[in-house]
Protein backbone atom coordinates (compact mmCIF):
# COMPACT_ATOMS: atom_id res chain seq x y z
CA UNK A 1 0.00 0.00 0.00
CA UNK A 2 1.50 3.31 -1.14
CA UNK A 3 0.15 6.44 0.52
CA UNK A 4 1.19 10.07 0.83
CA UNK A 5 1.79 11.47 4.27
CA UNK A 6 0.22 14.73 3.05
CA UNK A 7 -1.63 15.64 -0.12
CA UNK A 8 0.48 17.99 -2.27
CA UNK A 9 -2.72 19.52 -3.69
CA UNK A 10 -6.34 19.76 -2.55
CA UNK A 11 -8.16 22.40 -4.61
CA UNK A 12 -11.59 21.14 -3.53
CA UNK A 13 -11.01 23.02 -0.28
CA UNK A 14 -11.81 26.16 -2.30
CA UNK A 15 -15.51 26.04 -3.22
CA UNK A 16 -14.96 28.08 -6.41
CA UNK A 17 -12.64 25.39 -7.79
CA UNK A 18 -15.14 22.53 -7.60
CA UNK A 19 -17.09 23.53 -10.68
CA UNK A 20 -16.37 21.40 -13.76
CA UNK A 21 -14.03 21.39 -15.51
CA UNK A 22 -12.33 23.44 -12.76
CA UNK A 23 -9.27 24.34 -14.83
CA UNK A 24 -6.82 26.98 -13.64
CA UNK A 25 -3.66 28.59 -15.10
CA UNK A 26 -0.35 27.11 -13.99
CA UNK A 27 3.15 28.55 -13.99
CA UNK A 28 5.32 26.62 -16.45
CA UNK A 29 7.90 26.01 -13.72
CA UNK A 30 5.26 24.32 -11.54
CA UNK A 31 4.19 21.75 -14.12
CA UNK A 32 5.92 18.74 -12.51
CA UNK A 33 5.91 17.63 -8.87
CA UNK A 34 7.92 15.44 -6.53
CA UNK A 35 5.74 14.37 -3.60
CA UNK A 36 6.54 12.59 -0.34
CA UNK A 37 5.60 9.23 -1.88
CA UNK A 38 8.16 9.55 -4.69
CA UNK A 39 10.38 6.59 -3.82
CA UNK A 40 7.52 4.16 -3.21
CA UNK A 41 5.57 5.25 -6.28
CA UNK A 42 8.66 5.01 -8.49
CA UNK A 43 9.37 1.47 -7.31
CA UNK A 44 5.83 0.51 -8.32
CA UNK A 45 6.19 2.25 -11.67
CA UNK A 46 9.44 0.39 -12.37
CA UNK A 47 7.72 -2.90 -11.53
CA UNK A 48 4.80 -2.19 -13.86
CA UNK A 49 7.04 -1.04 -16.70
CA UNK A 50 9.04 -4.27 -16.36
CA UNK A 51 6.20 -6.73 -15.77
CA UNK A 52 3.33 -5.17 -17.75
CA UNK A 53 4.80 -2.97 -20.49
CA UNK A 54 2.04 -3.78 -22.97
CA UNK A 55 -0.58 -2.57 -20.46
CA UNK A 56 1.08 0.69 -19.37
CA UNK A 57 2.91 1.86 -22.51
CA UNK A 58 1.65 2.70 -25.99
CA UNK A 59 2.83 4.98 -28.79
CA UNK A 60 1.28 5.14 -32.24
CA UNK A 61 3.69 6.01 -35.08
CA UNK A 62 2.37 9.56 -35.41
CA UNK A 63 3.19 10.24 -31.74
CA UNK A 64 6.84 9.21 -31.77
CA UNK A 65 8.27 12.64 -32.58
CA UNK A 66 6.04 14.28 -29.98
CA UNK A 67 7.13 11.72 -27.36
CA UNK A 68 10.76 12.59 -28.06
CA UNK A 69 9.98 16.31 -27.78
CA UNK A 70 8.20 15.67 -24.49
CA UNK A 71 11.21 13.84 -23.08
CA UNK A 72 13.48 16.73 -24.02
CA UNK A 73 11.13 19.20 -22.31
CA UNK A 74 11.06 17.12 -19.13
CA UNK A 75 14.84 16.61 -19.06
CA UNK A 76 15.26 20.38 -19.19
CA UNK A 77 13.08 20.69 -16.08
CA UNK A 78 14.61 17.90 -13.97
CA UNK A 79 17.54 19.75 -12.31
CA UNK A 80 15.10 22.16 -10.65
CA UNK A 81 13.32 19.13 -9.16
CA UNK A 82 16.43 17.70 -7.49
CA UNK A 83 17.75 15.46 -10.26
CA UNK A 84 21.44 15.31 -11.16
CA UNK A 85 22.03 15.05 -14.89
CA UNK A 86 25.07 13.40 -16.47
CA UNK A 87 25.64 12.32 -20.04
CA UNK A 88 23.15 9.57 -20.71
CA UNK A 89 21.78 9.24 -17.16
CA UNK A 90 19.71 11.04 -14.55
CA UNK A 91 20.19 10.47 -10.83
CA UNK A 92 16.76 10.71 -9.22
CA UNK A 93 15.79 12.14 -5.81
CA UNK A 94 15.59 8.57 -4.44
CA UNK A 95 19.13 7.79 -5.61
CA UNK A 96 18.29 5.67 -8.66
CA UNK A 97 20.25 6.18 -11.86
CA UNK A 98 17.96 6.09 -14.90
CA UNK A 99 19.37 5.65 -18.39
CA UNK A 100 18.03 8.29 -20.75
CA UNK A 101 16.86 6.01 -23.54
CA UNK A 102 15.76 8.32 -26.32
CA UNK A 103 14.56 5.35 -28.36
CA UNK A 104 11.93 4.72 -25.66
CA UNK A 105 10.99 8.22 -24.50
CA UNK A 106 7.71 7.32 -22.78
CA UNK A 107 9.28 4.44 -20.86
CA UNK A 108 12.12 6.73 -19.78
CA UNK A 109 9.62 9.30 -18.54
CA UNK A 110 7.78 6.60 -16.63
CA UNK A 111 10.98 5.72 -14.77
CA UNK A 112 11.84 9.32 -13.91
CA UNK A 113 8.66 10.90 -12.60
CA UNK A 114 5.47 10.12 -10.73
CA UNK A 115 3.40 11.67 -13.49
CA UNK A 116 1.69 9.62 -16.14
CA UNK A 117 1.86 11.30 -19.54
CA UNK A 118 -0.71 11.15 -22.34
CA UNK A 119 -0.06 12.53 -25.84
CA UNK A 120 -3.04 14.08 -27.60
CA UNK A 121 -2.84 15.20 -31.20
CA UNK A 122 -5.35 16.83 -33.52
CA UNK A 123 -5.00 15.50 -37.06
CA UNK A 124 -5.45 17.97 -39.88
CA UNK A 125 -9.14 18.48 -40.52
CA UNK A 126 -10.21 16.67 -37.33
CA UNK A 127 -12.66 18.14 -34.84
CA UNK A 128 -11.13 16.64 -31.70
CA UNK A 129 -7.79 15.69 -30.24
CA UNK A 130 -6.96 11.98 -30.27
CA UNK A 131 -4.97 9.96 -27.73
CA UNK A 132 -1.93 8.73 -29.67
CA UNK A 133 0.48 7.66 -26.94
CA UNK A 134 0.88 7.33 -23.19
CA UNK A 135 2.77 5.96 -20.26
CA UNK A 136 -0.05 5.15 -17.84
CA UNK A 137 1.05 3.27 -14.73
CA UNK A 138 -1.63 4.54 -12.35
CA UNK A 139 -4.96 4.49 -14.23
CA UNK A 140 -7.98 5.38 -12.15
CA UNK A 141 -10.55 2.91 -13.48
CA UNK A 142 -9.72 3.07 -17.18
CA UNK A 143 -7.65 1.07 -19.62
CA UNK A 144 -5.12 2.51 -22.05
CA UNK A 145 -5.78 -0.06 -24.76
CA UNK A 146 -9.47 0.92 -24.92
CA UNK A 147 -8.70 4.64 -25.28
CA UNK A 148 -5.71 4.63 -27.63
CA UNK A 149 -6.52 6.16 -31.00
CA UNK A 150 -9.87 7.53 -29.78
CA UNK A 151 -11.02 11.20 -29.75
CA UNK A 152 -11.81 13.02 -26.51
CA UNK A 153 -15.57 12.62 -26.56
CA UNK A 154 -15.29 8.88 -27.19
CA UNK A 155 -12.63 8.51 -24.50
CA UNK A 156 -14.99 10.03 -21.92
CA UNK A 157 -18.10 8.12 -23.00
CA UNK A 158 -18.56 6.34 -19.64
CA UNK A 159 -18.41 9.67 -17.75
CA UNK A 160 -21.99 10.90 -17.33
CA UNK A 161 -21.00 14.54 -16.78
CA UNK A 162 -18.89 14.60 -19.95
CA UNK A 163 -21.69 15.26 -22.41
CA UNK A 164 -21.54 16.92 -25.84
CA UNK A 165 -21.63 20.39 -24.31
CA UNK A 166 -18.80 19.61 -21.89
CA UNK A 167 -16.85 17.98 -24.70
CA UNK A 168 -17.12 21.11 -26.82
CA UNK A 169 -15.88 23.26 -23.92
CA UNK A 170 -12.90 20.97 -23.34
CA UNK A 171 -12.02 20.89 -27.03
CA UNK A 172 -12.07 24.70 -27.22
CA UNK A 173 -9.71 24.72 -24.24
CA UNK A 174 -7.36 22.25 -25.95
CA UNK A 175 -7.34 24.41 -29.06
CA UNK A 176 -6.49 27.54 -27.07
CA UNK A 177 -3.62 26.20 -24.91
CA UNK A 178 -0.38 28.14 -25.34
CA UNK A 179 3.05 26.56 -24.71
CA UNK A 180 3.96 29.21 -22.15
CA UNK A 181 0.69 28.84 -20.18
CA UNK A 182 -0.12 25.33 -18.95
CA UNK A 183 -3.42 24.59 -17.24
CA UNK A 184 -4.32 22.30 -14.35
CA UNK A 185 -7.14 20.85 -12.32
CA UNK A 186 -7.47 18.16 -9.67
CA UNK A 187 -10.17 15.62 -9.00
CA UNK A 188 -11.33 13.93 -5.82
CA UNK A 189 -12.00 10.20 -5.62
CA UNK A 190 -12.87 7.96 -2.68
CA UNK A 191 -11.61 4.40 -2.99
CA UNK A 192 -11.91 1.26 -0.90
CA UNK A 193 -8.92 -0.29 -2.72
CA UNK A 194 -5.59 1.57 -2.25
CA UNK A 195 -3.84 0.06 -5.29
CA UNK A 196 -2.42 2.74 -7.58
CA UNK A 197 -2.68 0.54 -10.68
CA UNK A 198 -6.43 0.20 -11.15
CA UNK A 199 -7.35 -0.45 -14.78
CA UNK A 200 -11.03 -1.12 -15.51
CA UNK A 201 -12.83 -1.95 -18.74
CA UNK A 202 -15.32 0.66 -19.86
CA UNK A 203 -18.63 0.56 -17.98
CA UNK A 204 -17.31 -2.05 -15.50
CA UNK A 205 -18.15 -1.43 -11.81
CA UNK A 206 -15.50 0.68 -10.10
CA UNK A 207 -13.99 -0.24 -6.75
CA UNK A 208 -14.82 3.01 -5.02
CA UNK A 209 -17.60 4.47 -2.92
CA UNK A 210 -18.35 7.75 -1.19
CA UNK A 211 -17.32 6.38 2.20
CA UNK A 212 -14.01 4.86 1.07
CA UNK A 213 -11.10 5.20 3.46
CA UNK A 214 -8.61 6.16 0.76
CA UNK A 215 -8.71 9.64 -0.73
CA UNK A 216 -7.20 9.62 -4.21
CA UNK A 217 -6.60 12.83 -6.11
CA UNK A 218 -5.09 13.41 -9.53
CA UNK A 219 -3.34 16.64 -10.45
CA UNK A 220 -4.09 16.83 -14.15
CA UNK A 221 -2.08 19.28 -16.24
CA UNK A 222 -2.33 20.32 -19.88
CA UNK A 223 0.77 21.57 -21.66
CA UNK A 224 1.32 22.31 -25.34
CA UNK A 225 4.68 21.34 -26.82
CA UNK A 226 6.02 24.26 -28.90
CA UNK A 227 7.42 22.37 -31.91
CA UNK A 228 4.87 19.63 -32.63
CA UNK A 229 1.98 21.63 -31.08
CA UNK A 230 0.98 18.41 -29.34
CA UNK A 231 -1.03 18.65 -26.12
CA UNK A 232 0.38 16.69 -23.20
CA UNK A 233 -2.00 15.57 -20.44
CA UNK A 234 -0.01 14.72 -17.32
CA UNK A 235 -1.48 13.01 -14.25
CA UNK A 236 0.20 13.12 -10.84
CA UNK A 237 -1.61 10.75 -8.49
CA UNK A 238 -1.59 11.26 -4.74
CA UNK A 239 -3.38 9.08 -2.24
CA UNK A 240 -3.89 9.41 1.49
CA UNK A 241 -5.83 7.73 4.25
CA UNK A 242 -8.92 9.74 5.15
CA UNK A 243 -7.75 9.93 8.76
CA UNK A 244 -4.53 11.70 7.66
CA UNK A 245 -6.23 14.61 5.89
CA UNK A 246 -5.45 18.06 7.21
CA UNK A 247 -8.36 19.56 9.17
CA UNK A 248 -9.39 21.96 6.38
CA UNK A 249 -9.24 19.14 3.82
CA UNK A 250 -11.37 16.87 5.99
CA UNK A 251 -13.88 19.66 6.63
CA UNK A 252 -14.20 20.45 2.93
CA UNK A 253 -14.65 16.76 2.12
CA UNK A 254 -17.38 16.48 4.75
CA UNK A 255 -19.21 19.43 3.18
CA UNK A 256 -19.02 17.78 -0.24
CA UNK A 257 -20.36 14.50 1.11
CA UNK A 258 -23.14 16.03 3.19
Amino acid sequence: MILNARLPFAPWVDFTRRRLPGVMPLARADWLLISDSYAAQMAERARLLTERPADVLACLPQAQAAAAELLDAVLHDLPALGFTMTQGHATCPDGRAVALDRDQPLRTLGLLLQEDFCILQKPEGAVEHILTGAVLCFPSSWTLSEKLGKPLLRIHMPVASYDTQMGARVQRMFDAIRPEQPLWRANLLRYTNPALYQPRPEFAPKDKRDGGDFIRSERQCLLRLPVSRTVVFSIHTAQINRSDLRPQEAQALARIES
